[in-house]
């Protein structure tokens, strides 16, 4: 789905703000490292590129940001992750690249010098021009103002021919401008639809996913193409009274069996919850959910068939998530977003793993009360509550290259709700691009697997004998744009997305370019 362009309406707001850029960005046009310009306010919002294609690249990305913020430049948003062919100079590795908008005091010179100062600590050397790099920080725009010296062009200067630099760029950006400075980058490009021209005279969003710029998510050790297939992650409750198969699977030896069973059936992913969170639930302790989940864990992760697949703890508890996770976990999944355990996003962010937020409100047992279940459009409502809390993700550390999104199919909705949010995907997105382009390219995760709504409908009392309304759910939602579907039948659901993704390849190889 094309956000951008399905909100070009939008872009009449530049009107009125380009006339006053044009009158105050022409200030700084010429300047020098060595003359001092006052500038309008003591903060300045800036946008900085980052590349990188030389020794572990995302961890020369995750020192970086963090020089970057000791040295007075404090990071607002982040872009999403590209892994792109290099330009120019083409015998040399890929590169990673992104970018992030920040705050800072630092004058543009005095910026200019941090930056050089943290590519200089992280080895960076003067070599050939445009070659191999442990990090690259280029000043894209610095708050309303051109900077035109010896040293420092302002906006940089090859923006506009650089879709690696274009892409991350616009994730930085909602679809709605928010602010005049926002306003004044887009009269920057001199394009009258303002970044988003720019970006769709590259070829926009059709350049993603091929060779030379591929946006993806660092899971393990790899990087994940989301964009190639839709991933099936198998669900195993270790749980006593899981509405579905509750105390099936306690034991270690009956655990292992069913992860086997469902690998071998197809599943890409295995998410491992030892804490109901089933409508009621009562909530057990953090050293309950411990004891019941690592032996298992710790079981799966030696296996061998496990071996590239990954493995993610549904978990609300961020003492649970960083132990999980120093057991072997990939990825935290938690159904409430952070609102259970306040420290659980400035756990993730330091435990440095894909992250997925999930729509709720309340907890297990006050999700379904009336007061929970009053929405006037669900799809909207559900979009905006969600983003606050990425939003807030982010503020802490957690970039929006490390989320999923889970709009919680069952959680806090009713049976009309759930169908609304399974037809209204490409409206959740929208809604969040209207804030973050990169928060709706997000990975959508979602599980309406055997679901008391599906029982509503289809008249099935038991869990199990949901299942092909599960399937129906699952195409559904692929269709409408889910990358991940978390389901109990792993067999019949692999099925399902295959023919989906192949609907999805025909729909792309016929539609115009």
């Amino acid at each position: 789905m094309n956000i951008c362009k399905n909100l070009m309406p939008t872009m009449r707001q530049l009107d009125g703000f380009t006339k006053y850029c044009r009158a105050s960005y022409f200030a700084f046009i010429h300047s020098s490292p060595n003359f001092s310009v006052e500038v309008h306010a003591p903060d300045q919002e800036v946008v900085i590129a980052l590349g990188s294609n030389v020794g572990d690249r995302l961890h020369n990305f995750n020192e970086a940001l963090q020089l970057m913020r000791k040295s007075g430049i404090h990071i607002t948003r982040h872009g999403c992750l590209y892994e792109t062919a290099p330009a120019y100079v083409t015998d040399q590795p890929n590169f990673l690249n992104s970018a992030v908008r920040a705050v800072t005091q630092l004058g543009p010179h005095e910026l200019l010098g941090a930056l050089k100062k943290i590519e200089k600590e992280m080895g960076r050397t003067d070599g050939i021009r445009y070659g191999p790099r442990p990090i690259d920080l280029d000043i894209l725009f610095y708050g309303k103002l051109r900077v035109s010296s010896e040293i420092l062009t302002v906006p940089h200067e090859r923006i506009w021919e650089r879709p690696f630099v274009i892409a991350p760029l616009m994730d930085l950006l909602g679809s709605t401008i928010d602010s005049d400075t926002v306003a004044c980058w887009h009269s920057f490009s001199m394009h009258s639809g303002g970044l988003f021209d720019a970006w769709e005279k590259l070829g926009g969003e059709t350049l993603t996913g091929k060779e030379g710029l591929k946006r993806v998510l660092p899971i393990g050790k790899g990087l994940w193409d989301w964009s190639t297939k839709t991933s099936v992650m198998g669900i195993l409750n270790l749980t006593p009274d899981s509405f579905s198969d509750g105390g099936k699977f306690q034991s270690v030896e009956a655990a292992i069996s069913q992860v086997r069973s469902m690998i071998s059936e197809g599943a890409d992913m295995i998410d491992i919850g030892a804490q109901s969170t089933r409508p009621m639930a009562s909530r057990i302790s953090v050293q309950q959910e411990l004891d019941r989940l690592i032996p298992v864990l710790e079981a799966v992760v030696g296996m061998p068939e496990a071996e590239g697949k990954i493995i993610s703890v549904d978990t609300f508890y961020s003492e649970v998530a960083a132990e999980a996770v120093s057991k072997g976990a990939h990825i935290v999944n938690d159904v409430s977003a952070g609102l259970l355990d306040s420290n659980m996003f400035r756990v993730v962010a330091g435990l440095k793993v894909p992250y997925i937020a999930m729509h709720m409100r309340g907890d297990p047992s006050t999700m379904q009360n009336s007061e929970n279940l009053k929405y006037d459009n669900v799809c909207k409502q559900v979009a905006s509550e969600l983003y606050s809390r990425v939003r807030e993700a982010e503020l802490i550390g957690i970039p929006a290259w490390r989320m999923i999104i889970d709009p919680g199919i069952g959680f806090s909705k009713n049976c009309d709700h759930n169908l609304d949010v399974l037809m209204g995907l490409p409206n959740i997105q929208a809604e969040i691009g209207s804030e973050s382009l990169a928060m709706s390219h997000a990975p959508i995760l979602i599980g309406p697997s055997r679901k008391k709504f599906l029982g509503e409908i289809c008249s099935r009392t038991a869990g199990t004998e949901r299942d092909p309304a599960t399937v129906a759910s699952v195409t559904a939602a692929v269709l409408g744009g889910a990358n991940i579907v978390r389901v109990h039948n792993v067999r019949d659901n692999v099925d399902a997305v295959k023919v989906c993704d192949a609907m999805l390849r025909q729909r792309k190889s016929v539609s115009p370019s």
